[in-house]
């Protein structure tokens, strides 16, 4: 799925942290850039490679060929559970070349390293099975990260190289391998709640009972609820693996600081399909005012959820609560790794100042997504 829209994430991470006009802008506040370097994140794709052409050379089975053949027929398989149950000697040595991969790319990441199976192996379009049963060789390429690749490199399974062009979907059959991004983005997303609850923010929102008193057992809380959402983008190229769709949620916490919760969309699948998750999107006990900022961002596969864990905290404990939104942008840029500037995370789309009564349709600011919200009152029993 091809949703992202490179080259703006500076934009996604100011309306992140942007705070609304009325006031002029606070000097600079220069925040300490992460540990991440711009070729950390491009390890990934590296690894991705690596596999892709070790996979393709381990072919050459014909055994091993007939199960990987049958393992994709449903969909996506993980690869090194799959080669781990095969017989072959190609598939057992694949197995654990697969496994030090998925710690690698964890580790990458900046994630744990007991994350389990990483790597994925599918066909890079549906279509491509009638010709793959019919005995055609599969080439094996990485998915590629990068929506406007001219070219996708692949491999056969004697570790030829084939240059494949990235806007033709190929005749000959293609398996891609890529990450299981769903397990990655849950797993990156605690992290980035785990760092900002560490440095003393996100902290739970304490209710307040009708005589005044501070109460963890309130009658309910106010959300604004997605009722309906669709993303749109024109292309759409046959070499992109699964992406995993999140929301970041920003405003000032209860306790004045301010604050980022993530809520994540694994049903935006596809673009042009309007989906309907009555999901909640905002819950405003968390908020001391009755605005807050959106964006929506897909992981492609290099992030890093340290490096932005650590950006994200950076700033945060940079701003206090003014009563207006400030624009820090030099602390931003100042916590921007590199390669952000041009690949990951992806920015798809945002929305600014979401009121606690917001209802019926909201265009994103980027004009490449809509959804519409609801307030909903959450009661608790």
């Amino acid at each position: 799925m091809s949703l992202a829209r490179r080259g703006t994430l500076t934009v996604a991470v100011l309306s992140l942290l942007t705070l609304a006009a009325g006031q002029a802008a606070a000097a600079p506040v220069h925040a300490p850039a992460p540990a991440a370097t711009a070729a950390q994140g491009a390890k990934v794709t590296r690894i991705e490679q690596q596999v892709a052409q070790d996979l393709a050379r381990s072919l050459s089975d014909t055994g091993w060929r007939s199960q990987v053949r049958a393992g994709v027929s449903t969909g996506a398989v993980e690869l090194s559970p799959l080669a781990g149950r095969a017989t072959a000697p190609a598939a057992r040595q694949l197995a654990a070349t697969v496994a030090e991969a998925d710690r690698r790319i964890a580790g990458a990441k900046g994630l744990g390293l007991d994350l389990g199976p990483l790597l994925r192996v599918q066909l890079a379009d549906p279509s491509m099975r009638a010709a793959l049963d019919a005995g055609a060789e599969p080439l094996v390429a990485a998915a590629v990260g990068d929506d406007h690749a001219a070219t996708v490199t692949a491999y056969d399974r004697a570790g030829r190289t084939h240059t494949l062009d990235a806007r033709t979907l190929p005749a000959q059959p293609v398996y891609l391998v890529d990450l299981d991004s769903a397990r990655t983005t849950a797993a990156g997303l605690k992290l980035i709640g785990d760092e900002l609850a560490r440095k003393g923010l996100n902290t739970p929102a304490a209710q307040t009972s009708p005589a005044g008193q501070t109460s963890t057992a309130a009658a309910g809380w106010w959300a604004t609820k997605v009722d309906s959402i669709e993303v749109s983008d024109d292309e759409e190229p046959w070499f992109k693996g699964g992406a995993e769709m999140f929301a970041l949620v920003t405003g000032f916490g209860q306790d004045g600081k301010a604050r980022v919760d993530s809520v994540t969309m694994p049903y935006l699948d596809y673009d042009g399909t309007v989906y309907y998750p009555n999901q909640i999107l905002v819950n405003w006990s968390n908020y001391k005012y009755n605005l807050a900022d959106v964006v929506l961002m897909e992981d492609d596969g290099d992030t890093n959820y340290l490096a932005l864990a650590q950006a994200i905290t950076a700033v945060l404990l940079t701003i206090a609560d003014q009563g207006t939104y400030i624009p820090l942008v030099n602390a931003v840029l100042a916590a921007l790794p590199s390669s952000w500037w041009t690949d990951d995370p992806d920015y798809v789309d945002s929305w600014y100042t979401l009121a606690k009564n917001s209802s019926g349709r909201l265009n994103g600011a980027a004009a490449n997504g809509w959804m519409s919200v609801s307030p909903y009152f959450v009661q608790q029993f």
